[in-house]
């Protein structure tokens, strides 16, 4: 898809340029509102889907929601690796969903959802203060969802919230 490659490519050019600064990606506030305003459309998109069934087998979603004077006191790596662990079970979520939808139009959605996601996934994994790689150890807060949508709506709220907080974050250190 052109905006996960885009994604991609953009973080693997910034590596290239900035050798494994994530700078250049962080910095420029516009990627991260692009990145929003994709997750609404891939929402509003999926919402228009003809009759999307059920999920047989539910999918397992992370729990976003977030207060602002909680995240402000956690680390920029514990960010991450929350972040992180959010983004595995979204991951999850997305290819156990697609397994389970025969429409085309949301079989297209979760797709997409799955790529955009995963590129976030394999990104962050690049970002580390702490010695020693991200470990899919974490048991984030998490809920069980039997409607596509709210797959999305996940996501949506993912990028909207933590993510779009945390690279606001990162940019304070690395922008200057």
């Amino acid at each position: 898809s052109p905006p996960g490659l885009l994604l991609l490519t953009s973080f693997l050019l910034h590596v290239k340029e900035d050798h494994a600064s994530p700078t250049r990606l962080v910095c420029d506030n516009r990627l991260i509102q692009k990145y929003i305003v994709e997750a609404k459309d891939m929402e509003k998109r999926v919402g228009q889907c003809q009759a999307l069934p059920a999920l047989s087998c539910p999918a397992v979603l992370p729990l976003v929601d977030f207060t602002f004077q909680q995240w402000k006191s956690k680390s920029n790596e514990t960010k991450r690796r929350e972040i992180l662990c959010d983004l595995a079970l979204l991951v999850g979520a997305a290819a156990g969903a697609q397994g389970q939808v025969s429409d085309e139009c949301g079989a297209r959605q979760l797709s997409q959802l799955y790529r955009h996601a995963n590129s976030f996934f394999l990104l962050l994994q690049t970002f580390s203060w702490e010695a020693g790689h991200w470990e899919p150890s974490c048991s984030p807060h998490s809920m069980e969802q039997t409607h596509i949508t709210s797959i999305f709506l996940t996501y949506r709220k993912l990028v909207q919230g933590k993510l779009r907080f945390f690279f606001y974050d990162l940019a304070k250190v690395l922008c200057k």
